[in-house]
């Protein structure tokens, strides 16, 4: 496979020497959205901002938590409630390619979260090659739409200083659309400073039109248009459920006394209009914190999956698939719900650091492994496949009949096309299949 020109933009817009984003810069105003480089360009080598390190705030954060003095942390209300929506043809700026895909008869996308890296671009650089190279396809009904980012775009604290850095300059060859539901990194603040929560990232991924923020320091895409932290994203053959699971590093939290039960409602709005219309396409759930994990590190957000299981059965509606990051990897497990057959995939390595599954020296697990029985009001949960030694990604191709997810690990180089794990979901029967296409 012929690898894309490695060149530099002209010197008035090269993006080797950004312009860090100032609190006295305004975003730049454009009639139509923008995402890649006019002209490809080199992967970043060194960051333009050296990130110090956060040990004294972490310590800090370490003492509150085992104090029980951390709770999650209020949100800017999305527009248009009670169910925020964006569709594809608002990101792109036209409806014609809505057209195209239905044609095709099939969407193609891209989905991993905890991307950010605060000490150099060398791991996201491995997966953004890797995301780049799927762009490369004989067939436009498989060139990827977008990409769905699972939260924890920046790290450790969301701060803006950090945005081209750990978002724009990895992605500046990314050719489509970056959406992102916030992971808890998102919104966090360090203690003892005066930053409001989740404010870099509802400047860079919820604006109300077309703009480059200085956060882009110089670079062409322009800053997303999502409604809020928590929307419904429309697509041909595909609606996404995205939530935010908050602020704490476990568990998830998406309803309660600090915080209201603005996304309750949301997911009972939205999932009633799946109902209503009759939407016969793949509903997709997504969530930074994961409902299932295997990993010794983070733990299951049992509350948080209870409420959102609650909606779901009062409503009657449930997701073909659930998408989640926050841990370090990648983790597919199968639950069988009311002889339905749900993914549950976690997809955190998108960059920033690799998280090991069992602890050192310990035996490596070995699947298909049950790690929560059927029994009274549990379904059976079994874990199918994991990654804990490589970053990667997920893409996602929706038909009219089915949804298959592959999982793709960098370390396999941008000529490899294979997935090292799929699974299939058939729309109408719920179960597991064999993709058709």
């Amino acid at each position: 496979m012929t690898r894309r020109p490695q060149t530099r933009r002209p010197a008035a817009a090269d993006p080797a020497t950004p312009t860090p984003a100032t609190d006295n810069q305004t975003p730049e105003t454009l009639n139509k959205p923008v995402f890649s480089q006019p002209v490809p360009t080199a992967d970043p080598t060194v960051f333009q901002i050296q990130h110090p390190s956060d040990n004294t705030a972490y310590k800090a954060i370490d003492a509150l938590n085992r104090e029980h003095k951390l709770h999650p942390m209020p949100f800017p209300a999305p527009r248009d409630l009670p169910e925020p929506r964006l569709t594809l043809a608002q990101v792109l700026g036209t409806r014609s390619e809505d057209a195209k895909i239905t044609a095709n008869g099939q969407i193609v996308f891209h989905a991993v979260g905890d991307t950010g890296n605060t000490r150099g671009p060398d791991s996201q650089n491995l997966v953004a090659d890797k995301l780049i190279s799927d762009f490369q396809e004989p067939a436009r009904r498989d060139l990827p739409q977008f990409f769905f980012h699972l939260g924890d775009v920046i790290y450790n604290f969301g701060e803006q200083r950090y945005y081209y850095d750990q978002f724009y300059d990895p992605y500046r060859d990314y050719p489509a659309p970056i959406l992102a539901l916030a992971g808890n990194h998102d919104g966090m603040v360090a203690p003892d400073t005066n930053a409001s929560t989740l404010a870099a990232y509802l400047d860079n991924f919820c604006q109300e039109g077309f703009v480059v923020t200085p956060e882009a320091g110089g670079l062409s895409r322009t800053a997303q248009i999502q409604p809020g932290v928590f929307f419904t994203f429309e697509a041909p053959f595909v609606r996404i459920l995205a939530l935010y699971s908050n602020t704490l590093e476990d568990p998830g939290v998406i309803a309660d006394d600090t915080i209201g039960s603005s996304q309750i409602e949301y997911l009972r709005a939205a999932l009633t209009r799946v109902k209503t219309e009759g939407y016969a396409g793949a509903l997709i759930l997504a969530h930074h914190h994961p409902a299932y994990t295997a990993g010794n590190k983070h733990g299951w957000s049992i509350a948080m999956r209870q409420q959102i299981d609650g909606i779901c059965t009062d409503v009657g509606v449930w997701p073909h698939a659930v998408l989640s990051a926050h841990a370090h990897n990648y983790q597919r497990f199968t639950r069988t719900h009311d002889g339905s057959q749900i993914p549950y995939v976690v997809a955190g390595n998108g960059g920033h650091g690799l998280g090991r599954l069992n602890r050192a020296k310990a035996e490596a697990i070995r699947v298909p492994a049950v790690i929560e029985a059927a029994s009274g009001d549990n379904d059976l949960v079994t874990l199918e496949s994991y990654d804990d030694q490589h970053y990667g990604y997920l893409r996602i191709v929706a038909t009219p009949m089915q949804v298959r997810l592959e999982y793709h690990p960098a370390n396999d180089g941008t000529d490899a096309k294979t997935p090292d794990d799929f699974v299939t979901v058939d729309l109408a029967s719920r179960r597991l299949v064999h993709f058709t296409g």
